[in-house]
Formats: C-alpha cells, sequence, structure tokens
C-alpha cells in the first residue's frame, strides 16, 4: 500500500486518466473528488462488496430454480 500526504487541493494522479484531489479536511473526515474515464466503475468499498456478494448470489441460480418459477407464474395464468 502506497500511504501519501496531502494538503487540501492537492492532487494524486494515477496513470494517465485518473486524478484523485483533496476537496476538504474537516475534524476526522477528508472529501475526495475523483476524475477517470465515464467508463470506469468507482464504488466506495462497502458498496462494492455488496455488489460482488449480490453478483455471486445471482450466479447461483440454477435452471431449476427458473423451471420452477415459469411453472408457478404458468399455473397461476390458468383459470
Amino acid at each position: 500500500m502506497l500511504v501519501l500526504s496531502r494538503k487540501l487541493g492537492e492532487v494524486i494522479t494515477i496513470g494517465d486518466q485518473i486524478h484523485i484531489t483533496v476537496i476538504e479536511v474537516k475534524e476526522n473526515k477528508v472529501r475526495i473528488g475523483i476524475e477517470a474515464p465515464k467508463e470506469m466503475r468507482i464504488y466506495r468499498q462497502e458498496i462494492y462488496l455488496k455488489v460482488q456478494q449480490e453478483n455471486r448470489q445471482a450466479a447461483e441460480w440454477n435452471l431449476a430454480d427458473l423451471e420452477g418459477l415459469a411453472q408457478l407464474i404458468g399455473s397461476g395464468t390458468k383459470g
């Protein structure tokens, strides 16, 4: 892990396309601004971990689950 000290308004550059700017320092919080290409997804870590968990759960579906759901929906339309 690279540890850097930055002052208000100073920038950290990652590669050619990512720039992280210190926007505000207040008590025990630091606000940062991130400039990156639009196609690059940027998440807070807790959100990123939640997305990964949901993706894993979605990948656990199998064909039997889908067929059971289709039967359930199909039986509800008959009447």
